[in-house]
């Protein structure tokens, strides 16, 4: 591959990977043409899902958020209201609590999905009010962020008066470059489409890495992807060196 190949790559954007018969790897690109490559690297990263409420496009980034440890502190000493049941919801919901006056913890089930200690661990916290068998109806505010949120509850509509509501209801893997025409994955991934990878990015597939919020227990912090890219180029630099001749 003649140099500076890999730097044309990024003029277009990558619709999908496979791999060649000789261990080589094919770049389809959305305008229909098509690159080789000796190894590697993909960190399209994950989505964070919507809780689907009213206005909630409307004020994200003005008091709706997908992250805690991002916006947390914008919030110190005040109300905020987490969306959400599983790890995530309750692990942040704690976080926020070291911050915050006050935590409303909003569930749709009468139960949690987290790890029992982490459940435990949310219900003895004071600062934290639990509202299970409630969703959230709409959220309502002015040109300077939300005041507030609906949410629908055995006995009616509730308003909490909180400036901020962070949600936590899953992530979708953008894992879909890696998907090939018979449906399967290029490389392993669990059961959540998390990419499977070991301290060096490495896939179990030779020469293809994955980094960021798409691998398997990613941290979802730009610093900790951008220390992903630079683990998985320091490793692929060698395979590549190894293998081109």
């Amino acid at each position: 591959m003649k140099r500076g190949k890999i730097w044309r790559l990024f003029q277009k954007i990558t619709y999908r990977y496979s791999q060649n018969s000789n261990g080589t790897f094919k770049i389809h690109k959305e305008d229909g043409t098509s690159e080789d490559a000796f190894s590697v690297i993909v960190g399209t990263g994950s989505t964070p899902r919507r809780a689907g409420f009213k206005n909630e496009d409307k004020f994200f980034g003005r008091g709706v958020s997908t992250c805690a440890t991002c916006d947390g502190f914008f919030y110190k000493n005040k109300e905020v209201t987490v969306i959400g049941g599983g790890d995530t919801a309750l692990e942040e919901a704690f976080y926020l609590s070291t911050i915050c006056s006050k935590v409303y913890l909003v569930h749709r089930r009468d139960n949690f999905r987290a790890a029992p200690s982490t459940v435990e661990r949310v219900l003895k916290n004071e600062k934290i009010e639990v509202i299970l068998n409630s969703r959230p109806d709409e959220v309502f505010g002015d040109d300077m962020g939300v005041l507030g949120i609906n949410i629908s509850t055995p006995n009616g509509i509730r308003t909490l008066n909180t400036t901020g509501v962070f949600i936590f209801v899953g992530n979708d893997i953008n894992n879909s470059v890696l998907k090939q025409d018979n449906g399967s994955f290029l490389c392993e991934i669990n059961k959540s489409g998390e990419i499977i990878v070991d301290l060096n990015m490495r896939t179990n597939i030779k020469g293809l890495y994955a980094t960021g919020d798409m691998r398997l227990d990613a941290p979802k912090q730009v610093v900790c992807a951008a220390g992903d890219g630079a683990t998985a180029a320091i490793d692929a630099i060698s395979y590549v060196m190894e293998h081109r001749h």
